[in-house]
């Protein structure tokens, strides 16, 4: 089965708006997010297996991302 793969990445941005331009930070960010949308691809075709509704697991994943905190920030 074709894996889930990104096609274009955005242009990183810090809070303020201006353009992230460390060659290295924007190497690692991007292999994180190569990283987990394999393994949220992988999560999808195992759900799938198991007989699981795609578009449930789907919501859950952005329900999942809605719920992340950065930890450097006090709220």
């Amino acid at each position: 089965m074709k894996k889930n793969t990104i096609d274009k990445m955005p242009i990183w941005l810090t809070e303020s708006g201006e353009r992230v331009s460390c060659v290295e930070k924007i190497k690692i960010m991007e292999e994180n997010i190569v990283e987990l949308s394999q393994m949220a691809q992988d999560m999808y075709e195992d759900g799938i297996l198991m007989n699981i509704d795609p578009n449930q697991i789907k919501q859950f994943l952005v329900y999942m991302m809605h719920g992340l905190r950065n930890p450097y920030k006090i709220y």
